[in-house]
C-alpha cells in the first residue's frame, strides 16, 4: 500500500509523464529515490524521436549504474507512472536496483490500449516479477492510474 513518501513521489512521476506527453513523447515518468528519501535522478519518456528504447526507467537504471555503489542500488527505489516494460524490467534486474513502485500496472496499461484501439507494442509485456523474481513491486494506486488513464487517451485523440 502506498504511503504518503510514495504518493509524493508517484505523482512527480504523473507530472513527468504529462510533461513527457506536452513534449510529443509517449507519457511515462520515473523518478529514482535513494535509501534516505532523497530523489537522485528523474526522467520521462523521449521515444519521439524515433528511439523506442528511451524508456525513462531504462534511462535511471543506467545512471545508476554509473553513479550509485550496488548497496545504493539495491536500497533504492523506482517510482514510475506505469509498470516497467520487459526491456526496462531486464535493465533494472541487471543493474540490481531494488523496490518498484508504480501509478499503474502493465495490465491496466494493455486494457487501456485495447479499448482505445490502439495497437500491442512489439514485445510481449510481461509482469515484472517475471522478469527479476523476487523483485519488491508495489502497485497501482487507483486514483492515480485514473489520471495515467486520461493521458493515454489524450495521447490517443479520445479524451
Amino acid at each position: 500500500m502506498a504511503d504518503e513518501t510514495d504518493l509524493t513521489h508517484l505523482r512527480r512521476c504523473v507530472r513527468l509523464a504529462a510533461e513527457a506527453l506536452a513534449a510529443g513523447d509517449q507519457p511515462f515518468g520515473s523518478v529514482l529515490v535513494g535509501a534516505d528519501g532523497s530523489v537522485l535522478a528523474e526522467d520521462r519518456n523521449k521515444v519521439g524521436g524515433g528511439d523506442h528504447t528511451q524508456h525513462p526507467e531504462f534511462a535511471l537504471a543506467r545512471w545508476a549504474a554509473a553513479h550509485l555503489t550496488p548497496e545504493e542500488r539495491r536500497t533504492a527505489t523506482v517510482y514510475t507512472s506505469s509498470e516497467h516494460c520487459t526491456m526496462c524490467a531486464a535493465a533494472h534486474g541487471w543493474v540490481g536496483l531494488g523496490r518498484i513502485s508504480y501509478a499503474s500496472s502493465s495490465e491496466q496499461l494493455m486494457g487501456w490500449l485495447a479499448e482505445l484501439g490502439a495497437g500491442a507494442p512489439p514485445l510481449t509485456i510481461l509482469p515484472v516479477q517475471q522478469v527479476v523474481p523476487g523483485i519488491t513491486v508495489e502497485g497501482p494506486v487507483p486514483e492515480l492510474a485514473e489520471e495515467i488513464r486520461g493521458l493515454f487517451r489524450k495521447m490517443l485523440g479520445a479524451g
